[in-house]
């Protein structure tokens, strides 16, 4: 038994041994991804949104998807209460109390927007085996290849967000997503939730850009007149929203959640009850990828199940050994 345990100690020693004496660079913690220069993407600020809902009418066109009915029973109503494959935006009503109080903790109600965040380090991009799933270098909008998808739903356990969603009723099998309608993007159009949403409650625009005038408005004092830019940021092609500053709770949600995202999202209701749940600063992709590059760099994983097999294999072969002895030994007795 103790020559077991030392053959097994030995062998796990040695394989740390050897992964430490091979370490190489692809080994070390990677760190969180950088966002592309010119990344565009979306400001959603909940106190501006009225639930009118057009940016959902508007994304359903744009994208030439289908009706999303709840149930059989309301298939006269696209009325979807979740992102799915069908429907890659809607606004969700939060309410406490009395819900008589617009953008108030007690009593009150409020909106949020539920669609892609295009984070900035995907984990849908890291966990796809086939790269159905990819990130644009130049505008940093996470795309989807239904044509390269083999319909894993990798990208469904991974996302923290629980956005990209599968359509069970395809036939081939895919997943449906907001892809920032870059389709339009040729044409000098933008997201088309962005240009329907008559209080600019969505803005389009750089993401550098969208960042700045998210911390303008925190700054803004409550109650004192401003005015919200609406449609594209970059090109202020629509006129302005005028009206008081709310009272903003003073973060901004997406600036550094699993290491940054590409649509930036502002509240006077704390995120937690608007179905935003804390996440770490760091993405998972770099510590899903860290861990791999970990056991995999030096060849630590393959050593340590080498290590266990040689083991297992050793005691079963010792076993039969003393068991061939004992039998030989017992033959022995009889025999005399």
């Amino acid at each position: 038994m103790n020559g077991r345990r030392e053959f097994l100690r030995r062998t796990l020693a040695g394989g740390a041994a050897v992964a430490g004496t091979a370490a190489c660079p692809s080994a070390h913690a990677r760190g969180n991804a950088e966002i592309p220069p010119e990344a565009i993407g979306l400001l959603f600020d909940s106190t501006l949104c009225i639930g009118c809902k057009a940016c959902v009418a508007a994304c359903k066109a744009a994208n030439d998807l289908p009706l999303d009915y709840n149930s059989p029973v309301d298939a006269l109503w696209d009325m979807p209460l979740d992102t799915t494959a069908r429907t890659y935006n809607v606004i969700k009503a939060w309410q406490s109390g009395t819900g008589t109080q617009r953008n108030q903790q007690t009593d009150g109600y409020a909106f949020m927007k539920s669609s892609c965040l295009h984070c900035i380090d995907p984990s849908c991009v890291s966990a796809c085996p086939v790269s159905a799933m990819t990130k644009d270098p130049a505008t940093g909008i996470v795309q989807y290849d239904a044509d390269a998808c083999i319909g894993c739903r990798y990208c469904v356990a991974a996302c923290p967000f629980g956005i990209p969603k599968y359509d069970y009723d395809s036939p081939t099998g895919r997943i449906g997503k907001c892809e920032l309608c870059r389709h339009l993007l040729p044409e000098g159009k933008y997201a088309a939730c962005a240009e329907v949403c008559p209080t600019g409650a969505t803005l389009f625009g750089k993401v550098s850009a969208l960042k700045a005038e998210a911390h303008r408005r925190l700054a803004l004092q409550e109650g004192a007149p401003t005015t919200w830019p609406r449609g594209n940021l970059d090109t202020a092609d629509q006129p302005a929203w005028e009206g008081p500053a709310p009272r903003y709770v003073q973060h901004v949600y997406g600036e550094k959640e699993v290491g940054g995202t590409q649509m930036l999202k502002l509240a006077a209701v704390p995120f937690e009850q608007l179905g935003h749940k804390p996440l770490p600063e760091r993405s998972f992709s770099s510590q899903s990828e860290t861990l791999q590059h970990t056991l995999y760099g030096g060849l630590v994983l393959p050593l340590a199940v080498l290590g266990v097999m040689s083991w297992v294999a050793r005691r079963n072969v010792k076993h039969d050994d003393e068991t061939d002895s004992q039998d030989a030994h017992a033959g022995e007795k009889r025999h005399d």
